[in-house]
C-alpha cells in the first residue's frame, strides 16, 4: 500500500507496521520528492536478515539535500521471483529513483534484472558476485565481497597453523560466491581444500554430508549459509563427533544463530563487519563513533542484544545516499532518467565514506567499495561475539 496524506512521523510509522501486517508490504508517507524503493526478505528463510533491515528503514533520514526522501518497502518473502515482481511495481508505479535490496543473493540478482533493464541504481544488500559489465553498472554493493572476507579466514588459518580444511555451502549463487573467493586465497598457501559440500536454505538434514566430511577429518570447516539456516551443518558435524574448528561466512553473524547452534558455536571463526563488534574497537577505527550510534538506535527500539549487521548495511546504504543525493540533485530532478543516471554517477564518485561496516571508496572497477577496515575477525566466547584484537585494520 502506499500513503499519501499528510501525517505525523510517529503516526506513519504506526500506520506503516500495521499495513506490513495485513499486505506484506508498508509504504512511508509521501512526504518525498526523492523515491526509495526497499526489497527486504522479511519472511521466509532469509528472515533473520530481512526483519534487521526493514527496521532500520526507520532510522533513515527523512530529507537529504533539502529535498525529502519516501522509502517504501516491500517483502519479498526470501523468493527471486517475488523480488522480480515488486522491483518492476516499485519503478513503473511508484517511479522509484534507486532500489535497495535484497537480503539475499539470488534476490538481489532479480533486482538487478530490473535495475539494468530500467537503467536504476541498485544498493544490493546481498553480496552480489560481479555478473555483466552492462548490468554491474547499476548495482552497487553494499556488503563485503567474498574475496576479502574468505581472505581473512585463510590468514587466520595459516597464524594457526591449518593444513586441511572441509567446505559445505548453500547450493546457490551465495555459496558459490564464498567458494569461489576461498579459492584464490588459499593459492600458494600450504592450506589444501579437501572436501566440498552443498546443501539448500531450506534442508532440514545434512547428515549425508556431514558424514562424508567426517570421513576426511578436516581441521577446519568452512560453512556458508546465512541467518539460522547456517547453523545447520555445524551442528550436525558437532552431533556427529567433529571436533576440529568451525569457520562461518559473514552471512552467519547474528543472535539468532548464536541461538540455534548454541553450544556448538563456542569457538566459531567469522569474518564481519567492524559494527558486529563496535564498542570493542580502538577509537582510531573509521566505523567506531557510527557504529555505536546506530547500536544505540536500533537497541533502544528492539531491545539490547538485537543488533544485526545486515540490518547495519541497510543503514550503510542511507548514509551512501546522503552523501551522494546532493551531487545528484545538482544535476538533475528527482523521477527522471537524468536523476538516476546522475545519482549513480555520483555513488561511484564520492569517496571516502564512513560507515557502520568500514568506509566506502567506489569506483568505475570497484562496486564493492570496500578496503580493509571493513572486515574484522571475531569468535564466540561464552554465547557472545569476541573481536580478535589481531584482525583489525583501520585504513
Amino acid at each position: 500500500m502506499h500513503t499519501t496524506t499528510s501525517i505525523t512521523r510517529r503516526q506513519a510509522f504506526a500506520r506503516a507496521a500495521l499495513g506490513l501486517a495485513l499486505s506484506g508490504a508498508v509504504a512511508l508517507p509521501a512526504w518525498a520528492d526523492v523515491n526509495v524503493g526497499v526489497i527486504v526478505s522479511a519472511t521466509g528463510p532469509a528472515a533473520v536478515l530481512g526483519i534487521p533491515e526493514r527496521n532500520t528503514v526507520e532510522f533513515c533520514p527523512s530529507s537529504i539535500g533539502g529535498e525529502k526522501i519516501n522509502y517504501t518497502v516491500y517483502d519479498d518473502g526470501t523468493n527471486p521471483g517475488e523480488a522480480t515482481k515488486i522491483a518492476r511495481k516499485l519503478v513503473t508505479e511508484n517511479r522509484v529513483d534507486i532500489l535497495v535490496g535484497s537480503s539475499t543473493v539470488p534476490s538481489s540478482l532479480a533486482i538487478l534484472e530490473v535495475a539494468a533493464e530500467t537503467r536504476t541504481p541498485q544498493l544490493a544488500i546481498g553480496p552480489v558476485p560481479y555478473t555483466d559489465p552492462d548490468k554491474d553498472y547499476w548495482m552497487f554493493r553494499l556488503p563485503q565481497p567474498s574475496e576479502l572476507m574468505a581472505a581473512a579466514e585463510v590468514e587466520y588459518m595459516q597464524k594457526t597453523g591449518v593444513k586441511k580444511i572441509g567446505f559445505i555451502g548453500y547450493a546457490d549463487s551465495w555459496g558459490e560466491s564464498f567458494l569461489n573467493g576461498l579459492k584464490p586465497a588459499l593459492a600458494g598457501t600450504d592450506i589444501e581444500l579437501t572436501v566440498v559440500e552443498r546443501y539448500n536454505r531450506t534442508d532440514t538434514s545434512v547428515t549425508g554430508q556431514a558424514l562424508k566430511i567426517i570421513s576426511v577429518n578436516p581441521e577446519a570447516v568452512v560453512i556458508v549459509g546465512s541467518g539460522t539456516p547456517a547453523a545447520l551443518p555445524q551442528t550436525t558435524l558437532a552431533e556427529r563427533g567433529y571436533r576440529g574448528t568451525f569457520y562461518q561466512s559473514h552471512g552467519a553473524v547474528s543472535p539468532a544463530f548464536l541461538r540455534v547452534a548454541g553450544k556448538t558455536a563456542e569457538g566459531t571463526i567469522f569474518p564481519i563487519g567492524p559494527i558486529v563488534v563496535a564498542e570493542q574497537l580502538p577509537d582510531t577505527h573509521p566505523s567506531k563513533k557510527i557504529g555505536l550510534k546506530y547500536k544505540q538506535m536500533y537497541e533502544a527500539k528492539h531491545g539490547k542484544g538485537s543488533l544485526s549487521p545486515f540490518g547495519a548495511h541497510m543503514y550503510d546504504g542511507c548514509l551512501i545516499l546522503e552523501a551522494a543525493l546532493p551531487v545528484a540533485l545538482a544535476k538533475a530532478k528527482p523521477g527522471t532518467a537524468d536523476f538516476r543516471a546522475a545519482l549513480r554517477a555520483a555513488i561511484e564518485s564520492t569517496p571516502d565514506i564512513a560507515a557502520t561496516h568500514g568506509v566506502f571508496n567506489y569506483s568505475e572497477k570497484d562496486h564493492f567499495g570496500h578496503g580493509p577496515s571493513s572486515r574484522v575477525l571475531i569468535t564466540v566466547e561464552n554465547g557472545a561475539y569476541k573481536l580478535i584484537p589481531e584482525s583489525v585494520a583501520t585504513r
